[in-house]
């Protein structure tokens, strides 16, 4: 069965590495955005926001570790490949092969991320180049394997919800408004836009409940070895929490999802 799954990563490898070239622009594309923010924040600390938590420097490395988890983690059009899939009616060539759906899919998102992030080494070393001055690295050694461990654990989170999204098109002809309301809400509360940490403390107790820290803020936290063990343990563990709860969720929806597609004729 490991050995079915290990050809589906093989095939995905080669879908995507058809699309190189709009992988590569992609990956030249995505920094601008960070461009724009550098720019953004410095006119900040240059007028003195009284900003207790972050100087400059320290926000430039933040938004790099922003730029580098979502490279690792975030997932590219898994969900509107999916949903397209039910809406056309392809799903019913897969529903016929000795394949787990929500494993097989896993294996593709695998495939995708990792020829991604081959393709963007390029532009993440001239981003690390440029701003070298403002970057400081890990002082622990322990702070890779836990950084790269929490990235694993972001990833899951996000195709999970991406899967779950998906599902929705058994019962909804047009998940795209659904997806664009869920995704700018993630976009806001995973720290895309700015650290959690600088909003008021109700508010961020309130989001460790949610499963969007642990998307981007929290491994980058852990990269910049902002938090201390006991916090680190406290992350992780509902980070596993999210990846249950998250996943418990995909596989109900497909499970449903297909038993009313079935019913249906489909």
């Amino acid at each position: 069965m490991i050995a079915l799954y290990q050809k589906v990563f093989g095939i995905g490898l080669q879908d995507t590495f058809v699309y190189r070239w709009n992988f590569v622009l992609r990956s030249l594309f995505s920094i601008i955005p960070l461009i724009a923010t550098v720019f953004i924040w410095r006119a900040v600390c240059e007028q003195g926001s009284g900003l207790s938590e972050y100087n400059f420097s320290s926000m430039v490395f933040y938004f790099i570790g922003v730029l580098m988890v979502d490279n690792l983690a975030s997932p590219t059009e898994d969900e509107w490949r999916i949903a397209s899939e039910i809406r056309e009616g392809q799903i019913s060539s897969l529903l016929t092969k000795p394949l787990n759906h929500l494993a097989y899919r896993l294996s593709l998102f695998g495939a995708y991320r990792c020829l991604y992030t081959l393709v963007t080494l390029p532009v993440m070393g001239a981003v690390v180049w440029g701003l070298s001055r403002h970057i400081q690295l890990p002082q622990q050694i322990l702070t890779w394997p836990l950084f790269f461990l929490s990235v694993a654990g972001s990833a899951l989170i996000q195709f999970f919800i991406a899967y779950s999204l998906a599902m929705l098109a058994f019962w909804i002809m047009e998940v795209s408004t659904l997806i664009f309301i869920l995704y700018s809400f993630e976009y806001f509360l995973s720290g895309h836009v700015f650290p959690l940490d600088l909003l008021p403390a109700s508010v961020r107790s309130a989001l460790e409940w949610t499963p969007f820290p642990y998307e981007l803020f929290f491994p980058v936290q852990i990269l910049l070895e902002r938090l201390d063990v006991a916090s680190i343990q406290k992350g992780l563990m509902m980070q596993f929490f999210w990846v249950c709860v998250t996943g418990a969720s995909a596989r109900l929806l497909w499970n449903l999802g297909v038993r009313r597609y079935q019913a249906s004729g489909g």
